[in-house]
């Protein structure tokens, strides 16, 4: 009795450690990848947190704990709140617009007609343009002297007399915000056709055998199957809508009159121009969880809307 119990123990557990090694390996060579990404984002993450809780300063060389002292200095700063505001703005109006707009173009591309591949690779680049070189673009095209667009509205007679499409406060942030809107709605679209193509062809076709329209199929059949994805390309978009730097610090750099501010350029001229790296670290993390916040709240949608289509 005792030799068979022996036996069947030494039986069983082989099968056990082969199971736990299975199960480690996988992670085992994910680890590399975990740790290169916590040497560079996990590590930096951290270490601006503990910052912004000093008065790190290059100039002064202070770098003494100071606890909460620079977010009591940051919610009575009226620079602050200036990006701060700029900053939803520009994430909300470009995203919805290039949500929508993206939108239309993938539904004329879901449909078959001559030429459509050649479409779909010259819709990328826009996309595929670095944004340096797009906000140069722009720059030269909205130039307030020389500029094509106050060349073609003079032409046209909707405007008597150049506008300064930079140096205006009223104009600056609207400006940046289509040159944005030029460049990633590319993005969107590529995202949305991928989508759209999941949608069962059979549905569709069944929805036109009983005499529904184009607009009854998009909003009853290809919108509520297509939301998933429309919420997640809304979230990545968002995101990196919110953190825009280049396009803002090559076009006007903050200005005029700080209309075109945002956080990234002000967390930039906070740690890099003046150097206080303690209040400019606590300008950062407000963004970081400002982000944050924005990402629950895509979630939460998103949970909400594969409930109702699970």
């Amino acid at each position: 009795m005792a030799m068979t119990m022996t036996v069947a123990v030494s039986e069983q557990t082989p099968g056990k450690s082969r199971a736990l090694s299975s199960a480690l390996w996988p992670w085992l060579l994910l680890l590399p990848a975990f740790l290169s990404l916590a040497s560079v984002s996990f590590y930096p993450i951290v270490n601006g947190i503990y910052l912004s809780f000093t008065n790190r300063s290059l100039i002064t060389q202070d770098n003494d704990f100071i606890g909460i002292a620079n977010y009591a200095q940051l919610l009575a700063d009226p620079p602050f709140w200036n990006a701060w505001w700029h900053t939803i703005w520009f994430t909300l109006i470009s995203t919805l617009l290039e949500t929508f707009i993206g939108l239309a173009m993938a539904l004329i591309l879901c449909e078959t007609f001559a030429g459509r591949g050649t479409i779909r690779a010259a819709m990328l680049v826009p996309w595929a343009m670095p944004t340096v070189v797009t906000s140069k673009m722009f720059g030269w095209l909205f130039d307030g002297q020389h500029g094509i667009i106050n060349f073609i509205l003079l032409h046209a007679g909707l405007i008597d007399q150049n506008i300064n499409w930079y140096g205006s406060p009223n104009t600056a942030l609207t400006t940046i915000i289509l040159a944005d809107v030029w460049k990633t709605t590319p993005f969107m679209a590529l995202l949305l056709l991928t989508g759209l193509q999941t949608v069962p062809k059979s549905l569709i076709e069944a929805a036109r055998m009983d005499g529904a329209r184009a607009w009854t199929i998009f909003w009853h059949i290809r919108l509520p199957l297509l939301m998933p994805t429309l919420l997640i390309a809304g979230l990545f978009r968002a995101l990196d809508a919110f953190r825009v730097f280049d396009l803002v610090y090559v076009l006007t750099g903050g200005g005029p009159a700080d209309s075109t501010e945002t956080l990234s350029t002000l967390s930039y001229k906070v740690l890099f121009s003046t150097l206080q790296f303690g209040y400019g670290s606590a300008v950062s993390t407000a963004m970081f969880i400002t982000e944050g916040l924005i990402a629950v709240g895509f979630c939460i949608f998103l949970v909400r809307q594969i409930r109702r289509t699970t």
